[in-house]
């Protein structure tokens, strides 16, 4: 099969970041054979240089043309979006630009990026996201959006928008998850130097007064629950790794990850499962047991949530991209949030 088809749209006032974030994560995903699964291309409104808002320029060799091949269109951020950005309207060259995508070709934004798929209409209806200094602006001139200023992506299936610069990369990983499993994202995630998975939303990003250092971390107490996975874990063990009271550590843990301690863990247990569905033919009630989960009901509630389908579907549809290995060190969610007091 041919590679899926992405193609990034280079638009003037661009962020070179933000522009290379698809190529690479997207460049990096390869199927056990060491085949791409992916083919990524740049188009413009106007092939040439397009102007960065940096010193330089980028030459792009492809016309808006290229959009009616895609299979997925990404849209970076820009700061020269004009009337997009100002008034909610395309300008007539970028309307007849995205005239060419076909109906049902999947639909990303990073950043900014998001009032293009917005003026377009594209999201009317829909959750979307864009970075928080906007968030408040960009509802004010799309109210037919569902703006969601808290998160580091949406997903509604064919339409995909993220928040700010960084999380760009977030959302290429969970598009790669999407597609072809956790281990694939994993591997483009450890070749990339970045986690495979970040926890929270962009709360944690959002200027406040920031706790003394000395207090700020619960790294020790993520650290020691990630080797405990699999056994019930109680909120003053986690509070007691760190010396602090069970209400000082919640609230710190918060602050830092951007969920609760019971969130988290039951996230890190989701994606060690995942790992074992892709990697093993273990029974779903050892998978169970090995995440903490306990039962096999328990694991197909707490999966089913957080992926949209069974374990069993899920491997069903990733086994094959997987690899047999020892049990991993999980780099995901998870607890039963019922095992957390």
């Amino acid at each position: 099969m041919a590679p899926h088809r992405v193609v990034v749209l280079a638009l003037t006032g661009l962020l070179p970041f933000e522009l290379g974030i698809p190529h690479r994560i997207f460049g990096r995903a390869k199927d056990p054979a060491g085949a791409p699964l992916y083919e990524i291309l740049t188009c413009a409104l106007v092939p040439g240089p397009v102007r960065t808002d940096a010193d330089f320029a980028v030459h792009v060799e492809h016309g808006p043309e290229l959009l009616a091949t895609a299979d997925t269109v990404v849209v970076p951020a820009s700061y020269e979006l004009g009337p997009v950005y100002e008034e909610g309207r395309l300008t007539d060259e970028l309307a007849a630009a995205l005239a060419h995508v076909r109906p049902g070709t999947r639909l990303v934004s990073i950043c900014t990026g998001g009032y293009v798929l917005a003026a377009a209409g594209f999201l009317d209806g829909r959750p979307a996201t864009t970075h928080w200094a906007h968030a408040e602006h960009f509802q004010r001139l799309f109210p037919a959006v569902r703006v969601d200023a808290g998160v580091l992506y949406t997903d509604d299936g064919d339409v995909l928008t993220s928040a700010g610069v960084a999380a760009g990369i977030d959302l290429c990983l969970h598009i790669v998850r999407r597609d072809h499993g956790a281990a694939v994202a994993n591997d483009v995630a450890r070749r990339t130097v970045v986690p495979p998975h970040r926890d929270g939303g962009q709360a944690q990003f959002i200027d406040r007064p920031v706790p003394q250092p000395q207090l700020a971390s619960t790294a020790a107490a993520r650290a020691w629950v990630l080797d405990r996975l699999h056994e019930p874990v109680r909120l003053v063990d986690l509070a007691r790794q760190e010396a602090m009271s069970v209400r000082t550590f919640t609230r710190r843990f918060r602050e830092e990850s951007g969920v609760s301690p019971g969130e988290w863990i039951v996230g890190q247990r989701v994606e060690r499962a995942r790992w074992l569905l892709e990697r093993t033919d273990l029974p779903m009630e050892q998978v169970a047991r090995e995440t903490g989960f306990g039962t096999a009901q328990s694991l197909r509630k707490h999966v089913q949530a957080a992926l949209g389908v069974s374990p069993t579907a899920y491997r069903r549809t990733f086994r094959a991209t997987g690899g047999r290995g020892s049990l991993p060190s999980p780099d995901g969610p998870s607890v039963d949030a019922g095992s957390v007091h």
